[in-house]
């Protein structure tokens, strides 16, 4: 073929079928060098035109698949360089601010609160919850066979009271084996079945373990009273003087339930000390391997799986080692007739020094198992110091040693009047007197105190349960207190109960009404070890279920308010108003304009004017709950707001005011876990 050369002339070789992508040479005349001596004929060529312009054209366009050699060309060229460096720092920086966002936000979140302060704990005393085989005694399985009315509650924390084995004596509360169950409440394998079903229910489990005493019964006080080995010093024993046939015990020392707490061993020839029963000597925490033993106790339990322990009387742990008589409080009573625990200031035998460093050692034992994530152990302390709120606050622990998450709160159930005055002055007391950065808990009802109904009147059982449930912090509820039991009438009490155990305590122990059957559905057996109450065909959770303006709607309704709302859980509480009739208060929280406000009457028929004292406070709000169910959706004057005896009213309203903000409220907010909601992003921060 021949073509015209035109401009610039090309050979190209005649060896054919040799394809040029890309162009670039091809490998096979890349190079090449002509042997000088070859004698081989030098292909033919021929010319061929082409436009310079077209070539540089083509050579410069990109194409798909192009060999990294054309690849590299293009890769220097400014244009490809420069956008590749903005997308690479881009990429940097957006890596940068997202890890710094995540850094913030974890920084600035408020720390999230803990199963033992998210939802109320409901105290269980096992004997008198449900009866699974018909024998009249409540029992483990019977707990699980009511798991599901503790999640209709809404509630997420039991509280099981002691179930050792014992030989029942101060009903249950001297342990004869801390390492077993009592066979009235079933066995080992119950207790692992049970603690499987809470735990598959999100429920979580805290138990009773009171250290202070054994039973006499024990094992260890067997061996003490022998003077075998170590256990010889396992309890507190001290000689006695005998006159004419009678023991004069070491000191005045009183027990809790009344006369000497000195008991004479004919075995031992000594006298052994004890702060309850004479069937309940007290262990002697001054031998450390006392307290290792306690300490295996609370590993062997938390190794079956409970998340928490209540340590009850535990001011009671040491005694002083002087043994001085206790000074009367009536310094004119002759000595020989002081007899009751109330007629001594108890200066020797309790809260000594050293009680706290015990305290922190179950702590540390705890500690171990709290390291496992998203199983934190709750430590409570079940010791009820009346008067002295300066020694309750030492069980917080101190900024740097922690002790329990909580001592529980009494005050609410040591009130000797009720009115809007007492309610404010009990939680006061607690709120002033906290650590910060401490968590409240409010208790209205225990096995120790009479019932709401039996103690102040049916009248305020709902307005006692708004209370605990609406006030910052974690509220407490005695079994059957979310329906408004009473206490059963003591002369129904039979006699071998009475010589069980203090029979003051037994009529708030009354079995659970479930329903409105036969012993009102506690057992299917023909009697029940403490006499149902005979209001149970109408106070029972069957019924009260169907009803929407019952006690237990009401407590339903407010531990979903408490669930719901962020102000409710974890935000200000702020002291409005308190008079005879009754106590007003706010929960609110930063960056969030709703707030609501509860209004209780502890007292008579009032109307409060609480606008004139929140001068901010809009002129209307709306009643999101009421005790009497009815009212709630209506609106209020905030100028005018009356309430009936027992009747409390929580009102929802918008402000951009909020009242722990204002001057003439400083002082009177409190908050124990700080939080601030940012609307725009829809989470919690904590510097606000």
């Amino acid at each position: 073929v021949e073509v015209e050369a035109r401009s610039l002339p090309m050979e190209l070789s005649e060896k054919g079928g040799v394809e040029n992508n890309g162009f670039v040479q091809n490998e096979a005349f890349e190079d090449k060098e002509t042997d000088s001596s070859s004698q081989e004929e030098m292909p033919k060529t021929c010319s061929l035109d082409v436009d310079p312009v077209a070539v540089e054209e083509t050579v410069l366009k990109p194409y798909a698949g192009m060999p990294k050699e054309v690849l590299l060309q293009f890769s220097s060229q400014a244009r490809y360089r420069v956008t590749r460096e903005i997308l690479f720092w881009l990429i940097i920086a957006g890596a940068v601010a997202l890890v710094s966002a995540t850094i913030a936000i974890i920084a600035l979140s408020p720390k999230c609160l803990d199963w033992w302060q998210a939802s109320p704990i409901y105290q269980i005393y096992p004997r008198s919850f449900k009866d699974s085989d018909m024998d009249g005694n409540g029992d483990l399985k019977g707990i699980q066979e009511k798991l599901d009315h503790i999640t209709y509650l809404n509630i997420k924390t039991v509280w099981i009271t002691s179930f050792f084995k014992s030989p029942l004596k101060d009903l249950g509360y001297g342990a004869e084996d801390f390492y077993d169950i009592d066979p009235i409440f079933g066995s080992m394998r119950d207790f692992e079945d049970l603690i499987a079903a809470i735990h598959d229910k999100g429920i979580k489990v805290i138990m009773d373990l009171i250290p202070n005493h054994t039973s006499d019964k024990h094992q260890w006080f067997q061996l003490s009273r022998n003077r075998t080995g170590k256990y010889t010093d396992y309890y507190i024993w001290q000689d006695c003087v005998q006159d004419a046939g009678s023991v004069i015990p070491p000191n005045n020392w009183v027990s809790v339930f009344g006369n000497s707490s000195w008991q004479f061993d004919d075995v031992r020839n000594q006298c052994y000390f004890h702060q309850f029963g004479k069937e309940q000597p007290d262990l002697n925490f001054r031998n450390l391997a006392v307290q290792e033993e306690i300490h295996d106790i609370i590993k062997f339990w938390l190794g079956k799986g409970v998340d928490g322990f209540s340590f009850g009387s535990v001011k009671f742990l040491l005694e002083a080692a002087h043994l001085r008589d206790e000074p009367p409080v009536n310094k004119s009573q002759n000595g020989v007739t002081i007899t009751a625990y109330s007629q001594l200031y108890h200066d020797y035998t309790t809260t000594q020094v050293g009680l706290h460093d015990i305290i922190r050692g179950f702590r540390h034992a705890m500690d171990e198992f709290s390291r496992e994530p998203g199983r934190y152990r709750f430590m409570g302390s079940d010791d009820d110091e009346k008067e002295d709120i300066e020694a309750t606050m030492m069980y917080y622990g101190t900024t740097f040693i922690q002790e329990a998450d909580f001592p529980f709160n009494f005050n609410l159930i040591n009130m000797k009047t009720l009115s809007g005055n007492s309610i404010f002055e009990a939680v006061d007391l607690w709120m002033k007197n906290m650590p910060a950065g401490k968590w409240p808990n409010w208790a209205v009802g225990s096995p120790n105190a009479a019932r709401i109904s039996t103690r102040i009147g049916k009248e305020y059982v709902n307005v006692m349960n708004m209370l605990i449930l609406t006030l910052p912090g974690t509220p407490v509820t005695y079994y059957g207190e979310e329906i408004g039991m009473e206490n059963i009438v003591s002369e129904n009490v039979s006699e071998e109960l009475v010589n069980s155990g203090p029979v003051a305590t037994l009529p708030e122990k009354s079995p659970m009404q479930w329903d409105g059957e036969v012993n009102a559905g506690f057992t299917e057996g023909n009697s029940t070890w403490l006499p149902v109450n005979r209001d149970y065909q109408s106070v029972n959770v069957e019924t009260q279920s169907t009803w929407s303006n019952s006690t237990l709607s009401l407590y339903r309704a407010l531990t979903s308010l408490r669930n719901d709302e962020l102000a409710m859980n974890r935000g200000w509480m702020c002291h409005i108003w308190n008079d005879s009739n009754v106590f007003v208060y706010v929960r609110e929280l930063d960056g969030l304009d709703r707030v609501f406000m509860m209004v209780l009457n502890f007292g008579q028929e009032s109307v409060t004017d609480v606008k004139a004292i929140v001068p901010n406070l809009p002129s209307e709000a709306v009643i999101r709950l009421s005790t009497h169910f009815s009212n709630a959706g209506e609106v209020v004057n905030t100028n005018l707001i009356k309430t009936e005896m027992g009747e409390g009213l929580v009102l929802q309203y918008k402000t951009t005011k909020p009242v722990h903000t204002m001057e003439a409220f400083q002082g009177k907010c409190f908050v124990a876990e700080k939080a601030c909601y940012s609307k725009a992003f829809n989470l919690l921060y904590m510097n606000c």
